[in-house]
């Protein structure tokens, strides 16, 4: 199975947001109910583009006021589920060396073992909010 560092606290996908001339992204209820991230704590964070010819940004630590902020969504299920087998394309290589492939919504699939450009049919064996870990099955 895949090893994740005990320094990563959360992995998700977001989109930033302007609200009058500041940009937030906002971290899913999940993430503070699992006590990955606590309101007023400071947090490093990484942001990765989805498509590999953006360019990231650096951005400034805000302190957002709770007016800065519209009525909160709730959190779409993940696309896929415990048992399902599907095809994907694995686009990177993560840092433990697991082939990482991203489905509907950016969803991010961990696949053990899988390189850059393969398309793998994999079973997915855990499925959590923001990832999910599958194994190849041909």
């Amino acid at each position: 199975m895949v090893e994740i560092p005990d320094s990563l606290r959360s992995l998700f996908t977001a989109t930033v947001e302007e609200h009058d001339d500041r940009y937030y992204i906002e971290i899913p209820d999940s993430e503070i109910e699992h006590e990955a991230a606590a309101p007023g704590e400071t947090y490093r964070i990484a942001v990765l583009p989805q498509g590999s010819d953006s360019e990231a940004v650096p951005a400034e630590t805000v302190e957002p006021s709770d007016d800065d902020y519209a009525e909160h969504e709730t959190q779409p299920e993940p696309p896929v589920d415990e048992g399902e087998v599907r095809t994907v394309e694995i686009e990177s290589v993560g840092d433990q060396g697991d082939g990482i492939a991203k489905v509907e919504r950016g969803y991010v699939v961990i696949v053990p073992g899988a390189e850059p450009g393969e398309q793998p049919t994999v079973e997915i064996e855990q499925v959590k909010q923001n990832v999910a870990f599958a194994e190849v099955v041909k």
